[in-house]
């Protein structure tokens, strides 16, 4: 699940860093931008398609033309939302619970050994949970009975669903169908035929979150959405690969976006990878697409990589729940997230079924 919600105007906030950069709240994600002035009234009109970032993509230049709705495919429109679910008093709850709170901490997260054994445990526990889920993809589920199907596994082991009231989020994990970027919140829709999910699944077991998400394909996929999946899917797999001691995190950025550029797809800049263990959100913010981040990678060290790819332009809206953030033109995205360790010699994944 990536970064996090304060408010301004719309869901914005500017903010800044020792490194010379603004920070950009989005709804519940951050976007880091060059250091420049901007006044309020510019930020509450920052969109997706803002040029503060600079070096847009030359895939997503060519697809400004041809920006428009699939035909025969009904684009998602908010559904009815079932209660609350309850977590048993006796699992351990992150520090945010009952506050209303999406704290975002400023400092990296290197474990020791002890603690990377409940890292890995936690992990692996939200890979199980991720994997479930799919089982669970069909025609006529609604994504509200994949949630509770979630929740009850969560809980069964002794966990957390680290999204249930972060920053006021409402279920235990994100359901984003087609054209929603990310953080879709689970409700009385059915999945249809046709139809690709992203499934985002965080565990707080132990005192440490695993964060994970994948894509799950609904009955007969068309050609093209098989191959935006496939594609982003190879962006992450080809990032982690260059991960390790030392190596800048810009690097997962720039071979993102090249993959991205090469199959004439767009890369969504706004929401990003970030830092996770102890606490669901910290430093470093880890770009998707070309950035001048200075941070270097650190043995010890755990992170998220969660690239966003659409098949045509970038530009989103967020529905009015301050949560769902879709395409503005209504075309598709994916997204495939992984929880990655520096190591001193290279990189574990440890969110892998």
């Amino acid at each position: 699940m990536s970064a996090l919600q304060h408010s301004l105007g719309t869901g914005m906030r500017l903010g800044s860093s020792s490194s010379c950069r603004h920070t950009v709240w989005f709804g519940n994600s951050l976007l880091v931008l060059p250091c420049c002035s901007l006044p309020a009234r510019s930020l509450r009109s920052l969109h997706y398609s803002t040029v503060a970032m600079g070096r847009r993509g030359f895939a997503e230049l060519l697809s400004v033309g041809r920006q428009k709705r699939d035909p025969g495919r009904e684009l998602l429109r908010p559904g009815e939302l079932s209660p609350t679910l309850e977590v048993p008093d006796h699992i351990q709850r992150p520090p945010y619970v009952g506050t209303g709170e999406n704290p975002w901490i400023e400092s990296i997260q290197v474990h020791t050994k002890e603690e990377l054994k409940k890292m890995r445990a936690a992990c692996k526990l939200g890979a199980e949970v991720r994997e479930f889920a799919g089982t669970l993809v069909k025609p006529g589920v609604t994504t509200d009975e994949i949630d509770k199907a979630v929740h009850q596994m969560i809980i069964d082991n002794g966990a957390y669903p680290s999204p249930l009231t972060y920053g006021g989020f409402p279920k235990s994990v994100c359901t984003s169908v087609n054209e929603c970027i990310c953080h879709g919140i689970p409700d009385s829709r059915q999945l249809k035929d046709g139809d690709i999910v992203n499934i985002d699944v965080t565990v707080y077991l132990n005192g440490y979150h695993g964060d994970t998400s994948k894509m799950f394909m609904v009955g007969n996929v068309s050609a093209e959405a098989q191959e935006l999946c496939r594609i982003t899917k190879h962006s992450l797999d080809e990032a982690i690969k260059i991960c390790g001691p030392g190596v800048p995190v810009r690097e997962v950025g720039k071979v993102i976006h090249a993959i991205a550029d090469k199959h004439k797809l767009g890369v969504v800049r706004e929401f990003v990878g970030h830092g996770v263990g102890k606490h669901f959100h910290s430093m470093p913010t880890v770009p998707h697409c070309r950035n001048n981040e200075q941070s270097v990678m650190t043995p010890g060290q755990t992170f998220t990589i969660e690239p966003m790819l659409t098949e045509r332009g970038v530009k989103g809206k967020m529905w009015k729940d301050n949560w769902t953030v879709v395409t503005t033109d209504g075309g598709l995205s994916a997204q495939y997230e992984h929880t990655i360790l520096i190591t001193n010699s290279g990189h574990e994944i440890l969110t892998l079924p």
